[in-house]
């Protein structure tokens, strides 16, 4: 009987992942999760982590306690497993990042040294990012041609849900590795305030998705703008770790009547699509400007100012709720994101750089490239990006997505007693308050934006 090797990244889950599904036919199969932070430079941030260690759990009771636990460079780990159990082939996820290419290479490079067959199945995307090009062969930079017709008009539709394996007959091992010789959990207490907000498994996804199914989803259009509504689906820690499938999350949504809020929220995962497709393409845009006028913007990064906005403490109650839930949950509702982001760029004038790798290290759905897209688009200096002179007012916001305070109350409680029509403003309530004052006058910077931002186009 053949032996395979079955090496999980970013797609945790035991139904419908077709390295686990197809790898495991007639034969007997060895599963491991490698964390490697050799081969990348980028390591996950520390609330991702804790999602990590929480769906790997779930994954190996799946598996009955048969995933490997291993860290370190993933090229000598997988050869040394080669060489130890007589594997003939290697299961992986195909890659879509340039960093994961890299090492996808080098494994195959590898490999065919060792006569061992490397084979990778798409886990990860409803189109691959190759199959999609304009009518010149060249990559589309703005995502309604990119959705309508690259992927809505796709000759081929995406993958359907495969199901569990049909049988597993796993590769017995001794003196197996600890989950914590990982360290995933790291010193700071993450888990302890996160654990009360999340269940963390595969069976939790689905769980959420049929509550979305079932309760928000003819509601979302709309609904998804307003924070204290809870209409958003908060599957996206779930996708990003692999514990559901945007293969079955789409055919789900395909089983019920279509309507305005299931293709908007279709055109959600589109968008995931979108920044895969972007990186994949235009791979510096981890680091990089996409439109090279903006490297010669003068970004004011002022240390205090960011160290205000990281800790929820601008003065602008719409924006410090947004960074208060972010710390506290690991999570932000999807327009609070939009807010923060344009007010650290447009604002305060700090790099959007600054600002994703701060959601890098604190969101628990930190997506590789959704991050970077979603910032290059507040900033301007993206793809299909809003313009520079589209700032968002934190006060019209609060007031307009808000109009209660019930979100802004939950994590500035210390407001409680500001008249509601003042929630957003709460400076001219004439009040002693435990609040901070804002950190900087909302009209002037705005005029300063716009003009720094109109010097790029002379």
């Amino acid at each position: 009987m053949m032996r395979s090797l079955i090496l999980f990244k970013n797609n945790l889950r035991y139904y419908d992942n077709p390295i686990l599904y197809y790898g495991s036919f007639s034969s007997k199969v060895l599963t491991s999760y490698i964390h490697d932070e050799v081969n990348t430079h980028k390591k996950i941030g520390r609330a991702s982590k804790y999602w990590l260690y929480k769906s790997l759990k779930s994954l190996n009771k799946s598996l009955d306690n048969n995933l490997l636990f291993l860290k370190g460079d993933t090229i000598k780990i997988a050869e040394n497993l080669i060489e130890k159990f007589s594997i003939n082939n290697v299961y992986i996820e195909e890659p879509f990042l340039q960093h994961d290419i890299k090492i996808y290479n080098k494994l195959q490079k590898k490999l065919k040294k060792l006569e061992v067959n490397l084979i990778a199945y798409n886990c990860n995307l409803l189109w691959s990012p190759e199959s999609i090009c304009k009518n010149d062969r060249s990559p589309y930079k703005v995502f309604s041609p990119f959705y309508k017709k690259g992927c809505l008009l796709n000759e081929k539709q995406p993958n359907k849900p495969l199901g569990p394996p049909k049988l597993l007959n796993f590769i017995r091992t001794e003196n197996k590795p600890s989950i914590d010789d990982l360290n995933l959990k790291g010193n700071h207490p993450w888990h302890e305030k996160l654990a009360s907000y999340w269940h963390i498994s595969e069976n939790a996804a689905l769980d959420v998705l049929t509550d979305f199914i079932k309760t928000k989803a003819y509601d979302y259009k709309n609904g998804r703008d307003y924070p204290c509504l809870n209409k958003n689906s908060r599957l996206s820690p779930y996708i990003r770790f692999g514990l559901i499938s945007v293969n079955r999350i789409w055919w789900e949504l395909e089983k019920i009547k279509q309507d305005k809020n299931i293709e908007h929220y279709k055109s959600e995962l589109g968008w995931r699509e979108f920044s895969y497709y972007l990186l994949y393409h235009f791979p510096n845009i981890q680091e990089e400007n996409l439109q090279k006028k903006f490297d010669a913007f003068k970004w004011e990064n002022s240390k205090t100012k960011f160290h205000a906005w990281k800790t929820g403490n601008t003065g602008y109650p719409i924006v410090d709720a947004g960074m208060r839930e972010l710390w506290e949950t690991g999570y932000i509702h999807n327009r609070i994101r939009m807010v923060v982001a344009s007010f650290l760029v447009k604002n305060l004038l700090i790099d959007w750089r600054l600002g994703e790798k701060w959601f890098w290290d604190c969101l628990v759905d930190a997506d590789y490239a959704s991050n970077v897209a979603s910032w290059q688009w507040v900033a301007g200096t993206g793809a299909d990006a809003a313009p520079y002179f589209r700032i968002f007012n934190p006060m019209l916001q609060g007031n307009k997505f808000d109009p209660k305070g019930e979100y802004t109350l939950r994590f500035l409680p210390e407001l409680k007693d500001v008249p509601i029509k003042l929630l957003q403003n709460p400076w001219e309530a004439g009040m002693d308050l435990d609040y901070s004052e804002p950190i900087i006058n909302y009209k002037d910077s705005r005029e300063k934006s716009l003009s720094k931002y109109s010097e790029l186009k002379k």
